[in-house]
C-alpha cells in the first residue's frame, strides 16, 4: 500500500531520536553520526529495527547532515546507499506486523541564505537535490525534510524534492518558545508555503516537547488541509551523572501526543530524547483514538516570511505604487537599477499600512527577468509584508515566484487559453493566490453576466491542474466611467456575482474606474466604499491618497471590522499633518525621514536600507563629529532595533539587515574619517564547536556583536577544543561564545568549557544552540545561556562594563 493512501484512514507512527542513542553506543564528540552507516551498520540497523518493533511505521535514515557541503560526492554516495539498506534490514528483521517505510531523512545545511548569509538560494537547491537523488536511486520510499527553522531553506529543500523525484515529502519545522521559527514565520505562513508548493503532510519536530508545542500544533490543525506532522522532544535536557537526560519520561510524553493526536494530529513520532520506548508508549496509548477526518480549510490567503494575510471578512489593501505606468522617476529608477528607489517606495507604503506590495518592473527596454527577481529578493529582505508578483512575462513570473520566500499573489492569468496554459502550472509548482482577470480571447463582456461566466470557465481550467478555487481571486475590472456611464454599476454587480455565486474573492484596481476624469480621488474613493459594501476582498490602490484611506478606515469601523474603533481613531490622529506626498519622499534617497525617527540615518538603519545608511551618514558626517554619530544615531538605532527583536515585535530578518545598514553606515564612517570606526569593546572569542558544521547562530551573533563595537574574533565551525583555547590565551579574551545545533556536538562543547576553565580561568562562557537550556548549560560548567543574539550581546556588554 502506498504511504499516502495509508494516511487516509490511519494513524502514522515516526521514529525517535538518534543522535542520543549513538553517543550511548560511543559516538564521539565531533564525531559524524552519518559516517556510522558505514562504519557500525550493524547498530543502525538495531535502532532501527528497535523503532520498527516499537510500532513505528516509518524510520528516517541516518542522513540528517548527509549533504555535499559535508561529505564528498563520492563518500555522499556510500553514506545515503548504506543508509537506505541499513533501514531496508531493518524492516526485514522485524518483528513488527504494522506496515513498514524508509524516509529518506533531510536537515538543515548550516547555512543561513542570502541576503542574511552567504549562501545563495539555487547553491541551496542544488545542495539537496543531491542528497534527494541519491534516496531515489538507492530507494527510499519518501522524503522527510525535518527541524527547518528558516523558511527559505525551507522552501529550498521541498523545491529540491519535487524537482527531482516523485517520492511523498514531508516537511517539519523546528518552532521557538514563541511559536515562530527562528527567522519569524508562523505556523499559518508554513502552511500557507509548503501546501502551495505540494507538501504531503506538514508539521513541527523538535526544538521543545509536546506541551510546549501545543499551541503551535494548534495552528497547524486550524489552517492546513493536508496531514500534520507532531515529532516533539522529550521535554527540555540536562544532565545527571555525567549523561544528558529529558524531562518528559516516556508515559507523560504518549500521553500529552495522545492528547494532540485526538484533536487532528495524523502523523507522530518523536525528536531528541525520545527512544523506542516513547514510540511503544506513544502506540499503546493512542491505539484506540480514532484518526480526525482531515477537511479541507479552503482559507484564501498569501504569505511573506513571517505570517500569512488571509483574505475574509476584513478588506486587503495591495499597494500600487511599485509600477512604472504613468510614473516618470519609478521609470528612470527601473532603467539605471536604481534598487534603492524600489525600496523606498516599498517602505513608504508599507509605513502606510497597506497588507501587500504589487510588484511591478516591466519596462519594454530592461531586463525584465533579472530586475523582477533582484525587486522581489530585495523587497523581501527587509519588508515583511506579502508580494504580489505583476507581470505578463512567464519567464519573469517564473523567476520572481521561485525566489520569492512565501506563497505569493500570481498578477495574474486572464480567460484566454495561452494564458491559463502558462500561468496554472507555474501555480501548481511554486504556489500562489492567482488573480484571474475576468476577460477572454473576446475581451472583457460589458455586463455583469459575462465576466462571470470567464470566471466559471477558468475555474473549471484550474480544476484540471488540482488548483482550488480558494488559491483564485477574480478581479472583474474596474472600466472608466468616463466612457460608459453604467461600467461601474456592472463593476459592482459583477463582484457580488462572484462572491456569491462561486463563493471566490474579488480584488479591484480601484483607480480606473475615474481614468480620464478630474479630482479623482473624488470618484475612486467613493467607488471604493460601494464595491466594499458589495463584498469586495481587496483593493490595489494608492496608499498615499488620503481619501482612499478615509474610505477604507471608516468601512472598517462601520461594519464592525475594527475593534474599539482602534484603527480609525489612530488613523484620524494623522490627518491634520500635512497631506501625503504622491511618491515617497526619498526622491533624494539619503534624506528619506519619517516623523517616527529622530534622522534620516537613523530610519536607514531600523529599515535596514544599507546603501541609504551610507549615504546618510556620509551627508551627517558634514555637520557632525564620526563619535556623535555613533553615539547618537547609529547605537540608539541599533537598540530600537533589538528592543524590538527582544519583545518579538522585530523579526531575525530584520535584525540581521538593520545591522548590516549600520555597518553600512560604520564603513563609510571609517573612510571619512582619520580614527574611523574601530573597536572600543573588549574581544570576543566565537566558534562552533567541533563536529559541527552548523554556523547561522554564530554567524548572527557575531554580526549584532561587531555592530556594538565589540572586537570578534570568528574562528569559524567545528573548531577544535584546542584552537579556541589557543586564540582565547593569545588574546587573553575576556568573552568566549560557543555555538551547537545538534545534540551529538554539545559534548565538545563541554570539552572546550573544561580546557578553557583550566588553561583560560578569567574568560566568561556564554553557549547557545538549539539543543541547549539554561540548565543544560549550568551542568556543562558555562557562565551565560544566551536563547538569542540580543541577549547574547547583553551580556557581553557587561562584562565589557565590568573591565572598565
Amino acid at each position: 500500500m502506498k504511504i499516502n493512501e495509508f494516511l487516509q484512514e490511519h494513524l502514522l507512527y515516526l521514529d525517535g531520536g538518534m543522535g542520543t542513542l549513538l553517543q550511548a553506543q560511543g559516538l564521539g564528540p565531533g564525531e559524524l553520526p552519518e559516517r556510522w552507516n558505514l562504519s557500525r551498520p550493524e547498530v543502525i540497523t538495531e535502532i532501527h529495527r528497535a523503532y520498527y518493533d516499537a510500532g513505528s511505521h516509518i524510520v528516517n535514515t541516518n542522513t540528517f547532515g548527509a549533504n555535499i557541503l559535508k561529505f564528498t560526492p563520492e563518500e555522499l554516495d556510500e553514506i545515503i546507499r548504506a543508509a537506505v539498506e541499513n533501514a531496508r534490514e531493518a524492516i526485514r528483521t522485524s518483528s513488527g506486523s504494522q506496515p513498514k517505510w524508509v524516509a529518506l531523512d533531510i536537515g538543515p545545511t548550516g547555512r543561513m541564505l542570502k541576503p542574511y548569509g552567504d549562501f545563495d538560494f539555487e547553491d541551496a537547491v542544488a545542495c539537496f537535490a543531491e542528497t534527494v537523488k541519491l534516496g531515489v536511486k538507492y530507494g527510499a520510499d519518501l522524503i522527510m525534510i525535518e527541524t527547518m527553522n528558516d523558511s527559505y531553506e525551507t522552501k529550498a529543500a521541498l523545491l529540491a524534492a519535487k524537482e527531482n523525484s516523485d517520492l511523498p515529502v514531508f516537511v517539519s519545522n523546528a518552532y521557538g518558545e514563541d511559536g515562530k521559527l527562528m527567522t519569524g514565520a508562523s505556523p499559518a505562513a508554513m502552511v500557507a508555503m509548503l501546501e502551495g508548493m505540494g507538501a504531503d503532510a506538514v508539521g513541527v519536530n523538535c526544538s521543545l516537547g509536546p506541551k510546549a508545542l501545543a499551541g503551535v500544533v494548534e495552528e497547524y490543525l486550524a489552517y492546513a488541509s493536508v496531514p500534520v506532522i507532531l515529532k516533539p522532544n522529550a521535554g527540555l535536557p540536562r544532565v545527571e551523572n555525567g549523561r544528558t537526560v529529558y524531562d518528559v519520561p516516556p508515559e507523560e510524553f504518549a500521553a500529552d501526543v495522545s492528547e494532540l493526536i485526538r484533536r487532528g494530529v495524523r502523523i507522530a513520532g518523536g525528536c531528541c530524547g525520545t527512544t523506542p520506548a516513547y514510540i511503544a508508549a506513544l502506540t499503546a496509548a493512542s491505539a484506540g483514538i480514532a484518526p480526525v477526518e482531515i477537511v479541507p480549510k479552503n482559507i484564501t490567503c498569501v504569505s511573506s516570511y513571517t505570517h500569512a494575510v488571509i483574505f475574509g471578512d476584513a478588506p486587503i489593501l495591495i499597494g500600487e505604487r511599485i509600477n512604472p505606468t504613468g510614473k516618470k522617476r519609478f521609470k528612470e529608477a527601473l532603467r539605471a537599477h536604481d534598487m534603492e528607489y524600489i525600496l523606498n517606495e516599498g517602505v513608504a507604503q508599507e509605513e502606510k499600512g497597506v497588507h501587500i506590495l504589487d510588484v511591478n518592473v516591466g519596462l519594454p527596454e530592461i531586463d525584465e527577468v533579472e530586475m523582477l527577481r533582484s525587486a522581489v529578493c530585495e523587497l523581501q529582505a527587509i519588508i515583511n509584508l506579502p508580494l504580489q508578483i505583476d507581470t505578463s512575462d512567464p519567464v519573469a513570473m517564473e523567476a520572481a515566484l521561485r525566489r520569492y520566500n512565501g506563497k505569493a499573489m500570481i498578477n495574474s492569468v486572464s480567460g484566454k487559453q495561452e494564458s491559463m496554459d502558462v500561468i496554472f502550472p507555474l501555480a501548481k509548482k511554486y504556489g500562489g493566490l492567482i488573480v484571474a482577470l475576468t476577460l477572454d480571447e473576446n475581451g472583457i463582456p460589458a455586463d455583469a453576466e459575462g465576466r462571470a461566466a470567464i470566471a466559471r470557465r477558468i475555474l473549471a481550467e484550474a480544476e484540471k491542474y488540482g488548483i482550488a478555487k480558494k488559491d483564485i481571486i477574480f478581479d472583474p475590472l474596474a472600466m472608466t466611467i468616463s466612457a460608459d456611464n453604467s461600467a461601474a454599476k456592472e463593476t459592482m454587480r459583477a463582484v457580488r456575482m462572484i462572491r456569491q455565486e462561486l463563493g471566490c474573492h474579488t480584488s479591484l484596481g480601484v483607480s480606473n474606474v475615474s481614468f480620464g476624469l478630474p479630482a479623482r480621488d473624488m470618484i475612486n474613493s467613493t467607488f471604493f466604499a460601494l464595491t466594499l459594501g458589495g463584498g469586495l476582498s481587496a483593493a490595489i490602490m494608492n496608499p498615499y491618497s488620503a481619501e482612499m484611506m478615509k474610505t477604507y478606515h471608516t468601512y472598517c469601523a462601520l461594519a464592525g471590522l475594527d475593534e474599539n474603533c482602534a484603527g480609525y481613531i489612530a488613523f484620524a490622529d494623522t490627518l491634520p499633518q500635512p497631506a501625503a506626498p504622491t511618491a515617497p519622499a526619498a526622491e533624494n534617497k539619503a534624506s528619506a525621514k519619517s516623523e517616527d525617527f529622530s534622522s534620516a540615518l537613523q530610519r536607514t538603519i531600523i529599515k535596514g536600507l544599507r546603501d541609504q545608511a551610507g549615504e546618510a551618514a556620509a551627508q551627517m558626517l558634514e555637520n557632525k563629529d564620526a563619535l556623535q554619530i555613533v553615539q547618537e544615531e547609529i547605537i540608539p538605532a541599533l537598540n530600537t532595533v533589538g528592543e524590538g527583536f527582544e519583545k518579538k515585535t522585530v523579526y531575525l530578518p530584520q535584525l540581521l539587515m538593520s545591522a548590516e545598514a549600520a555597518k553600512a553606515a560604520f564603513e563609510v564612517i571609517k573612510s571619512r574619517t582619520a580614527s574611523g570606526k574601530t573597536a572600543d569593546k573588549c574581544a570576543f572569542v566565537i566558534a562552533t564547536v567541533k563536529g559541527d558544521i552548523h554556523d547561522i547562530g554564530k554567524n548572527i551573533v557575531k554580526l549584532i556583536l561587531e555592530n556594538y563595537g565589540f572586537a570578534v574574533t570568528d574562528l569559524g565551525r567545528d573548531v577544535p577544543p584546542e584552537r579556541v583555547v589557543e586564540e582565547v590565551v593569545r588574546l587573553h579574551a575576556p568573552i568566549a561564545g560557543l555555538s551547537a545545533l545538534m545534540t551529538t556536538t554539545v559534548p565538545a562543547m563541554e570539552e572546550t568549557i573544561q580546557l578553557l576553565r583550566r588553561d583560560a580561568p578569567w574568560c566568561r562562557i556564554v553557549v547557545g544552540g538549539a539543543v541547549l537550556t539554561k540548565e543544560y548549560a549550568d551542568a556543562i560548567g558555562a557562565d551565560k545561556y544566551a536563547r538569542d543574539a540580543m541577549e547574547a550581546v547583553r551580556y557581553a556588554e557587561e562584562i565589557d562594563r565590568g573591565l572598565q
